[in-house]
């Protein structure tokens, strides 16, 4: 199973492509993707990797988190899951905030 970290503080110059190169360093890279804003095209500064082998992402984490990448220090970290329906709130409330109603 392919394990996907999470890469913060990207510069806004930073491709899929570069990522990519990044990455392969440590292993084989399944996918690298920059997260673009959909109204600007321009990147959010966040993307994902993920590697077939799971010592090569912990060797990559540990190289990389906190390193200079672009003119950036990133972020490096393994990847949260998505939060599933059930994970949410109950009542479609956000957690803390209550209707005055």
């Amino acid at each position: 199973m392919a394990t996907k970290l999470f890469i913060g503080k990207l510069s806004f110059d930073t491709t899929d492509a570069t990522l990519l190169e990044l990455f392969k360093k440590y292993g084989d890279v399944t996918s690298a993707v920059v997260i673009m804003d959909k109204m600007t095209n321009k990147s959010r500064g966040f993307g994902f990797v993920e590697m077939n082998d799971l010592k090569a992402a912990q060797t990559a984490i540990k190289e990389l988190d906190g390193t200079d990448f672009e003119g950036q220090k990133i972020i490096v970290s393994t990847a949260n899951p998505p939060k599933t329906f059930n994970d949410r709130p109950a009542g479609g409330q956000s957690a803390g905030y209550k209707r005055s109603w």
